[in-house]
């Protein structure tokens, strides 16, 4: 099945009916060929990606081993209390209060783990969210497109 935008010009209702009709059909195994410009459906749909920019394919592979290969080992932690220092190991690329002493920090990995990261955030503040920093299709598509384009420029 090839779609081509199927979902312009449609209401969030409507919009959704036809999402669920492509799940279905995607479920009882068929193939998709869907063509779009919303990354959000992207995310939602797709298993498999291939990004054509000014007729030529800059990007393709499945939506896990993009993502991945965009990663920039960073993670979001939201604290009471703000994230004082660690080891060499991390470095905290931005440490805002957002309220109340809340602050929400971005940190990077330069050797160590999650897991180590953890250790020593528990010993520091009390950690109300912890999540890897992982790109959307939004902004991968916005990265690659954008390099592509400066660098033709």
């Amino acid at each position: 099945i090839i779609l081509d935008e199927p979902f312009t010009g449609f209401d969030p209702i409507n919009a959704n009916l036809i999402k669920d009709e492509i799940l279905e059909l995607r479920r009882k195994g068929s193939t998709i060929i869907f063509s779009t410009h919303r990354m959000e459906s992207v995310e939602e749909l797709c298993d498999h990606i291939a990004l054509i920019n000014k007729s030529k394919k800059v990007l393709d592979g499945s939506k896990a081993e993009i993502k991945n290969s965009f990663k920039t080992n960073t993670f979001k932690v939201v604290s009471q209390g703000k994230i004082e220092s660690l080891t060499e190991n991390f470095k905290i690329e931005s440490n805002v209060n957002v309220e109340n002493n809340l602050f929400e920090s971005h940190i990077k990995l330069i050797n160590g783990t999650s897991n180590e990261l953890l250790k020593q955030l528990i010993n520091q503040v009390e950690i109300s969210s912890f999540a890897e920093n992982i790109p959307s299709m939004n902004d991968i598509f916005i990265k690659v497109v954008g390099e592509d384009n400066a660098s033709k420029n």
